[in-house]
């Protein structure tokens, strides 16, 4: 419940316990209990309420409760020690097995266990003091986990338009700063946001700011720059920016953070951890803002650098174009036109030339088809073959004769537009027509001659299969007299002692007609 105050929690220091009453040792045997009051009354009387004892911790153990326990040692001893959460939460820094301290508290038996411990109510490290050994700890964690890199760290921007002061509202550095920001650059709008820069819970305060800055900066129509920090003091004065809370916040702030703590001596983990580090706050105030007067001095000089440039440019360019418009094909560029003409005309006899040649060369192939197909005398099928390849060979010229047309009406309608338009894209556009034009035409003439010479060579496996050497390849013979080379049809065409030739699939012998009666061989 809310009205109901926290327990605060068991320490012994508190309760008071009244000191065993001295008894005099006699014969009758004690109990432990006893003997233990005993040696808790004798140092209670015999030690002084406050001791101060240096060692070096071991066996440190911080408990659940927040208690801490550990063992003192010299090189002699060892000593039992207690420190209670109520004291360990105002230590500064974290205590470690081989850390060399001074202990101050008061030595006290635990009955229980029946040993005497030091209950500590103070710890400071020896040689340094608790606030430098913190320092230091912190320092080396956070450079572990990565907040000191460079990397991380963002720039400034150069011409900040609003910039939220995260100081105290009553100290002088929130003036300097402002006053030297609006001297240097007026345009600039200030935010001041104030926090406490020193005391308890001023770090957690500065942090809670920070983040809030970067929660609400949209709503503040946009921080482009934080200024965190305070003017001078001691180290306990400017503890407050040495704090964890306070590092971690600036590390995570999307808004770049300028660190402006004490003067130029003074370093803190702040100033490690932020994108960029001040000396001071007025030197802080100069990092974040220009100054007016030289931006706009070298605003001039850009400007004019700029016109010079411009002008320098456009003499270039005019120049350039001058001369590109003095060009031939500018002058004029009809003459491009016809070059390309003359190329089509040219391109065009050398197609048909070679399609002439070609179409030779395969009439003649023909021809020889046609004189082996002569002496088998497929001649209606040899006539109607010719027949469709003369009408292949009158539509391929009448094809190629409307593909010139069409080029040349597509270059008289290219030539029609140049006069009304700019030159220079007509004569590209119309070189890329006839560049596609040769492109088709090739491709229709190689796909067409293509056809022919698969159709002559369908024709041509037709009259082979169609030749009497087929016939001889399925194991018959041809025989012709060898005088007049006369086919032999009949024994009648044969006689006695005539010599004979007879031709297979792989070649031809020659013989005589001994008998033309045949059976009588068997008698």
């Amino acid at each position: 419940m809310a009205g109901v105050m926290a327990r605060k929690p068991f320490n012994p220091d508190l309760i008071d316990v009244p000191a065993a009453r001295p008894r005099k040792v006699g014969a009758a045997p004690l109990s432990v209990s006893q003997v233990t009051a005993l040696v808790k009354g004798v140092i209670a009387t015999g030690l002084p309420s406050t001791v101060h004892v240096v060692g070096e911790i071991s066996n440190f153990k911080r408990h659940g409760s927040g208690h801490l326990y550990l063992t003192l040692k010299d090189r002699a001893s060892e000593l039992s020690c207690v420190m209670w959460r109520s004291a360990a939460d105002l230590l500064k820094f974290n205590p470690g097995d081989g850390l060399e301290v001074i202990a101050t508290g008061r030595v006290e038996v635990f009955e229980r266990a029946g040993r005497y411990q030091l209950y500590i109510r103070k710890l400071e490290p020896r040689g340094v003091g608790s606030l430098e050994l913190a320092f230091r700890q912190l320092c080396e964690k956070l450079e572990r986990e990565g907040l000191f890199d460079e990397r991380s760290k963002q720039p400034l921007p150069r011409f900040p338009h609003r910039i939220v002061l995260v100081t105290s509202a009553t100290g002088a550095a929130v003036g300097d700063m402002i006053r030297t920001a609006r001297r240097r650059y007026p345009p600039v709008h200030l935010l001041v946001y104030p926090v406490r820069v020193q005391g308890p819970g001023s770090a957690d305060e500065i942090a809670a700011a920070i983040r809030r800055v970067n929660e609400k900066s949209e709503s503040l129509g946009g921080v482009d720059l934080m200024i965190v920090g305070r003017g001078g003091g001691s180290l306990e004065d400017l503890w407050a920016f040495n704090e964890e809370a306070v590092a971690r916040a600036i590390h995570a702030s999307h808004v770049p953070v300028v660190s402006a703590v004490g003067h130029e001596v003074d370093v803190t983990i702040a100033d490690l951890v932020a994108d960029v580090r001040a000396a001071t706050p007025t030197a802080a105030a100069e990092l974040a803002v220009p100054v007016l007067d030289e931006v706009l001095g070298d605003l001039g000089v850009q400007s004019s650098r700029l016109s010079r440039s411009i002008r320098s440019l456009i003499d270039v360019q005019g120049a350039r174009l001058a001369g590109v418009a003095g060009r031939g094909v500018f002058r004029a560029p009809m003459d491009l036109v016809r070059h390309r003409e003359q190329l089509i005309d040219e391109l065009a006899v050398r197609f048909e030339r070679s399609t002439h040649q070609r179409i030779a060369s395969v009439r003649q192939h023909v021809d020889r088809a046609e004189r082996v197909v002569a002496r088998i005398a497929p001649h209606v099928y040899l006539m109607k073959q010719s027949a469709l390849v003369h009408d292949l060979e009158r539509r391929l010229l009448q094809a190629l004769t409307r593909c010139v047309l069409n080029a040349e009406l597509q270059i008289n309608r290219i030539s029609g537009r140049l006069d009304r338009t700019t030159p220079a894209e007509l004569v590209r556009a119309g070189a890329k027509d006839v560049r596609r034009m040769e492109s088709v035409m090739e491709v229709a003439v190689r796909h067409r001659l293509a056809l022919e010479l698969e159709s002559v060579r369908r024709h041509d496996d037709r009259l082979s299969a169609m030749s009497y050497r087929s016939v001889l390849g399925r194991g018959f013979s041809i025989t012709r007299t060898k005088k007049g080379r006369q086919l032999v049809r009949s024994i009648e065409q044969l006689e006695d002692g005539q010599s004979v030739v007879t031709e297979t699939v792989d070649g031809a012998f020659e013989s005589r007609v001994v008998n033309l009666k045949q059976l009588e061989l068997f008698d």
